[in-house]
């Protein structure tokens, strides 16, 4: 499962780089906090927690903090910050803020779009590196094996 995250997180990750050069950036924030909770959950997945489901897991991460290398840790704050962030953004990029007649489009600049372009990248990137070096780390016949349609490999 964490293995299938990630790949999802890097195709929204691409899809908010594709949203940004459109200039459509209520959609580079919707698809930055996707990637950003699919990351953060594929290293919950990893070293076997149950996340609640919700937008927002990066509390869960205080919680379990021990679960993971000391690098990583010293993240955490940050990676909680902007799971925080984007996830009260979500339903505005997608929805705009109807009660006040505003519309996504109108809520949200290039500006909000590429920090959370750039702080989803970082997100990312931790996520992707606990993973790689979690698996290098552990013996074969130790790590979970998942089927992915598009590929034998196991991981």
């Amino acid at each position: 499962m964490a293995e299938d995250f990630l790949h999802r997180a890097k195709a929204r990750f691409t899809d908010a780089q594709a949203a940004l050069k459109r200039g459509d950036y209520p959609d580079v924030v919707r698809y930055s906090q996707e990637c950003v909770e699919l990351s953060l959950k594929a290293c919950l997945r990893v070293v076997g927690v149950e996340y609640p489901r919700v937008h927002d897991v990066g509390d869960i991460f205080e919680y379990h903090k021990d679960s993971f290398p000391k690098w990583f840790r010293e993240k955490i704050p940050q990676m909680r910050q902007v799971s925080r962030d984007l996830s009260q953004k979500r339903g505005p990029s997608v929805y705009g803020i109807e009660g006040e007649g505003k519309t996504a489009s109108e809520l949200f600049t290039k500006t909000d779009a590429e920090e959370a372009l750039q702080n989803t990248e970082k997100v990312y990137r931790i996520s992707q590196k606990f993973f790689n070096e979690y698996y290098q780390q552990k013996p074969e016949d130790q790590k979970p094996h998942i089927n992915r349609r598009t590929t034998s490999k196991k991981r």
